[in-house]
């Protein structure tokens, strides 16, 4: 891509600030407007060191209101939250909020080319998930605009002279900036294949000759007036989702079943109980320390049936542990600033750091069960869902996660003897709500709801684990019994492969 770029183009002072005047109201109009229509916009600045983006983002930013507006720069120390996470997690945790402008002043793609350590494979494949986290974005109604800030070698090494000669500029440029101008030819090849490989149909990148700076900052300005018109242009003349049920308990009238053909007959008794109970927790406790050496982080996921007895699991399998090595996280109906970011956001702002568990009672599957039932979501969400929730885990996966999801499959009949128990127990009516018995109405369609998620959702890296649930005794000696196993089976294969690269990024 760069190869074909014309550096000498430039612009006379008198063409520029015409048409500055004119960009800078356009751009303030169009800002309020996407505001106004919930528009999401990130806006990425990649390029050579010294190639102008800081003051192209000036130039860009100075018609905004700031109040919509955030930057995010690169250059600067990572934190040990971001150090030992999956390296998009910083990222997704900076994802532009409905109608709020997020501008990142290098991101992901300096920080994948610029890591020497990784080889083509490994750099390849965190292109790829850069691909997946962009196109999540852009089917959310996130407007994603990618500029490349072009200079050729001898632009690049005239301005570290200059910069270097000034002593209040002279710490801007660092032996690192200097070695990329001595390897600028390779580099360049470097940042020439991940542009061809990042260059999709949702963001694709924008290459700015930034040898004169008044051309670069009218062809960002036209670049991005083009791209927000056309944006919300779509959205209004887009109509507004009708908000219905998207499950029908008469769906998929052959469908396959999966929790019809679940044995719920399975039991242990009290004594059998309390045995391996405390068998598993003694060796989950032993493992939680190797998980922290090992920097192995866990993701374990609850959903079930309403009094299906995800908290009583939960709290036998915390029950020995460490507190400091793991967080428990509710999930309720989205807040006002979740439901103003996409979907997954605030999954992905509790993924585990390296060596720490992270459990979900209720997790992301919501989307594909609660929210198409209620009509929380449009169609095309709900059949999105299914690949985006599988590229999460798969990503989880990849980075080095162990991954494990239980659903808590009780009977109809059973389901109605602990809401009844419930009712009569004063210190468990908290526990049951007017909101717990209409679902129960809606049984049948949740159990198509169910039945296709297990089957859609259940993959090798993240497959799903029916608990028999009928029985608390033994559900509860399943789960713990499931993660042990989980997490013994990932230390074998990390036993194996000691060249193995799950934790890089």
């Amino acid at each position: 891509m760069l190869e074909k770029i014309d550096l000498n183009v430039s612009m006379d002072k008198q063409t520029y600030k015409k048409q500055r005047n004119a960009y800078v109201s356009q751009i303030a109009a169009l800002q309020r407007k996407a505001k106004s229509l919930n528009i999401p916009i990130l806006i990425i600045f990649e390029g050579w060191d010294a190639s102008g983006k800081g003051t192209l983002i000036n130039q860009l930013t100075v018609p905004m209101d700031p109040r919509n507006l955030v930057v995010y720069s690169s250059r600067r120390q990572l934190s040990d939250d971001e150090i030992k996470r999956h390296f998009l997690w910083r990222y997704w945790t900076r994802i532009p909020e409905k109608g709020q402008i997020v501008i990142l002043d290098e991101g992901y793609y300096s920080e994948v080319i610029a890591d020497e350590t990784m080889s083509a494979d490994q750099r390849r494949h965190q292109f790829q998930e850069i691909n997946e986290f962009e196109k999540m974005l852009s089917d959310s109604g996130v407007v994603i605009v990618k500029f490349f800030i072009h200079v050729s070698k001898k632009e690049q090494k005239s301005r570290f002279k200059k910069l270097l000669k000034n002593p209040s500029t002279a710490w801007r440029v660092t032996p690192k900036d200097l070695l990329q101008n001595a390897n600028y030819k390779t580099i360049k090849k470097e940042i020439d294949h991940g542009l061809e490989l990042t260059d999709s149909e949702c963001a694709h990148w924008h290459i700015i000759e930034g040898s004169d700076k008044r051309f670069a900052t009218i062809k960002i300005m036209d670049i991005l007036t083009a791209e927000l018109s056309h944006k919300i242009d779509e959205i209004q003349n887009t109509a507004a989702p009708e908000g219905k049920s998207l499950i029908s308990a008469e769906d998929d009238p052959y469908r396959t079943s999966v929790l019809s053909g679940v044995d719920m007959s399975p039991s242990l008794s009290r004594r059998e109980y309390q045995a391996e109970l405390k068998h598993y927790q003694k060796r989950l406790r032993l493992l939680e320390y190797e998980l922290y050496r090992r920097r192995v982080p866990v993701i374990i996921g609850f959903e079930g049936w309403d009094a299906g007895g995800k908290g009583g699991a939960i709290k036998r399998l915390c029950q020995n542990l460490d507190p400091r090595g793991y967080i428990v996280h509710p999930t309720a109906a989205p807040t006002k600033t979740d439901l103003a970011h996409h979907w997954l956001w605030r999954f992905w702002k509790n993924i585990p750091k390296q060596g720490h568990i992270a459990i979900f009672d209720r997790t992301w599957y919501g989307r594909v069960m609660v929210e198409p039932i209620e009509g929380f979501c449009t169609a095309e969400e709900y059949n999105r869902a299914f690949n985006e929730i599988n590229t999460f885990e798969r990503q989880m996966s990849e980075y080095g996660a162990v991954i494990v999801k239980f659903w808590m499959n009780i009977t109809k009949d059973e389901q109605e003897a602990r809401f009844n128990a419930r009712m009569e127990d004063p210190d468990k009516q908290w526990k049951i709500t007017d909101e717990d018995w209409r679902n129960r109405e809606k049984w049948d369609q949740y159990e198509v709801a169910v039945d296709r998620m297990l089957l859609k959702t259940s993959t090798e890296h993240a497959p799903w684990i029916v608990v028999e649930g009928n029985d608390k005794y033994y559900a509860r000696v399943k789960v713990i019994k499931s993660v042990v196993e989980a997490i013994e089976k990932k230390f074998k294969t990390l036993g194996e492969n000691n060249n193995n690269s799950v934790l890089h990024g």
